[in-house]
């Protein structure tokens, strides 16, 4: 695919997906079909839970267990692409906050959340990442995306207008 001068840092800009949603529309758009992925497959009945991999942070950090470990985290991420980590440090307190905070954050009005859109040379801030031709197909959501680490790369402009907790 050629990227069209388009780098790794921008991405061309496209309209915000709580946005469309608001539409009357009667068929998802074109743009956000896609074929190329196969229907999930449903093996069990939709009211059982299905088995998420479970990482135990402290497993992995022990001599004793972390290869077991991360072997479990390797096909965690091949099979899965996601996984419930435990034994992490962090409080359910934190977590509840941040999981708060960002649903609030994606419920404010789209004038706020303009002040913090992407720009074409610039793929942090509000609305999809790595969008790279006109063709390409995306996903049915809105992002937020900001480097935090590794500081020398982190980009302050954002922060100004970020709400108050995420500051």
């Amino acid at each position: 695919m050629e990227l069209k001068g388009i780098g790794l840092g921008s991405s061309l800009l496209v309209p915000s997906v709580q946005e469309l949603a608001k539409e009357p529309i009667t068929k998802v758009p074109p743009r956000y079909v896609r074929l190329d992925q196969d229907p999930p497959i449903i093996s069990r009945p939709p009211s059982s839970s299905p088995d998420v991999p479970v990482i135990d942070m402290a497993r992995l950090s022990s001599e004793n267990s972390a290869d077991q470990e991360l072997e479990k985290l390797h096909l965690a991420c091949k099979d899965y692409g996601f996984l419930q980590i435990i034994n992490h440090g962090v409080s359910i307190s934190l977590m509840d906050k941040v999981k708060k905070e960002t649903q609030e954050f994606f419920k404010l009005s789209m004038e706020e959340k303009k002040k913090l859109w992407q720009t074409t040379d610039d793929n942090e801030g509000f609305g999809q990442a790595f969008v790279f031709s006109e063709e390409q197909k995306l996903d049915w959501a809105d992002i937020f995306y900001l480097t935090t680490l590794p500081h020398g790369i982190r980009k302050p402009h954002l922060f100004p207008n970020l709400p108050v907790p995420f500051r």
